[in-house]
């Protein structure tokens, strides 16, 4: 996703790291207790738990803060009860957008993110008001250096994938979210753990911005992705390279 790539790396490049960097393991902690409790709390048997986990150790979590995370969701009872829930709406210059959440209170939850698109030029719409103008699939991720593009095309089509994407930064497969496991687990089997694997929401249309509306939308998305209970955000958005070193100087 062209748009969402490009806001991580004006992020990336606007300094406060340490802080971003501990609400990100906040977030990769909850989604594991989550996992942890949708299902066994056994990445062998629980392929949630397992992409949550691997998310995490590619962050460079910590193992024992993994550990403690999964083992805490195992004690029956114990922590918050948190509910998965994903909002729409719509921001500057009608660009889409899709928040995924994970939270313990939906109305604290859903009260702060219409204050957010309110403030920042744009709307929080109702459940499937803009997810049409995406599809949902698996995407899974390895660096250039795992195999070459002829050696990842031919094991991404053996284990189902419907597209592989090569460069110089690396391979990105994708395939139906119903073979989403099947397909990362026969990639692992092959080239060993994967950088990411997770679903994700793909435009299938986007909007161009000009400098002004980009600096609305990237405000309102940097807005969004500081709240502790939204997980992923999802745009349909392209900034042209020359506005894009413009907002990263």
């Amino acid at each position: 996703m062209a748009g969402h790539s490009q806001f991580k790396n004006i992020m990336h490049r606007k300094g406060a790291q340490d802080a971003k960097r501990a609400r990100h393991f906040a977030k990769l902690i909850r989604e594991i207790t989550v996992s942890a409790r949708a299902g066994l709390p056994d990445p062998a048997t629980n392929p949630r738990l397992r992409t949550a986990m691997a998310e995490a150790r590619v962050a460079n979590m910590p193992r024992d803060t993994i550990e403690r995370a999964v083992k805490k969701a195992a004690g029956a009872g114990q922590g918050d009860d948190y509910s998965e829930v994903r909002y729409e709406g719509y921001g500057p210059a009608g660009v889409a957008v899709i928040v995924e959440a994970l939270t313990d209170n939906r109305n604290r939850t859903a009260s702060v993110l219409r204050s957010a698109f309110a403030k920042n030029g744009g709307a929080l719409g109702e459940t499937n008001s803009v997810s049409f103008l995406f599809n949902r699939l698996g995407v899974v991720r390895y660096p250039a250096s795992a195999a070459s593009a002829d050696a990842m095309l031919e094991a991404a089509i053996e284990a189902g994938a419907e597209d592989v994407a090569s460069d110089a930064d690396g391979h990105e497969i994708t395939c139906p979210i119903e073979d989403f496991f099947a397909v990362r687990d026969g990639l692992e089997a092959r080239f060993g753990p994967s950088e990411q694997a997770k679903f994700d929401w793909r435009p299938t249309m986007s909007i161009t911005l000009d400098e002004d509306r980009a600096r609305l939308l990237l405000k309102l998305l940097d807005v969004l992705e500081d709240d502790d209970d939204v997980q992923n955000v999802y745009a349909n958005f392209e900034i042209p390279e020359e506005i894009v070193g413009k907002l990263s100087a």
